[in-house]
Formats: C-alpha cells, sequence, structure tokens
C-alpha cells in the first residue's frame, strides 16, 4: 500500500510565504538582543577577569566591553537581512 498525503493547504500559496516571513523575522527579533548583550557581557566578563588577575584597575574591562559593543552591534548588523 502506498502513503498517500491528505490534500491540504499548498506551500508554496502567498498566505504560506507571509506566515514563514512572519515567523523569520520574529526569531530574528528574538535572538539579536541575546547575541548582543552577550557580546558585551563576554567582553566585560573578561575584561573583568584580565583586571582580577593583573590587580589594575578597571581599565581592561572599559576596554574589553567597549570592543564587545562593538562586536555585538557589527554582528547584529551581519544578521540583518538586506532589503
Amino acid at each position: 500500500m502506498s502513503h498517500q498525503q491528505k490534500p491540504g493547504p499548498q506551500h508554496d500559496s502567498p498566505i504560506a510565504r507571509k506566515a514563514q516571513e512572519v515567523a523569520n523575522d520574529s526569531a530574528m527579533a528574538m535572538e539579536l538582543p541575546f547575541t548582543f548583550a552577550g557580546a558585551v557581557l563576554l567582553g566585560g566578563g573578561l575584561g573583568y577577569l584580565l583586571d582580577r588577575w593583573m590587580h589594575t584597575k578597571p581599565i581592561f574591562m572599559l576596554v574589553f566591553g567597549a570592543l564587545g559593543f562593538v562586536a555585538g552591534i557589527r554582528e547584529v548588523i551581519r544578521r540583518l537581512p538586506a532589503k
């Protein structure tokens, strides 16, 4: 016996494409803030650890936090679709 698919909405319909586009945009909107915050926290955390290890004032935390900020912005811009 062969297995037949039930008749249903086409996956190539405009409604299905729009629903997929909305789902993709929503997923990206949920992901990008975590990407940005993660870069800043990672950079600041590494700087904090370096400051503790080298017994310095929070210079490395500020420098690496700023580098994380720049890297986070760059990553967000890279992930945004060009429209």
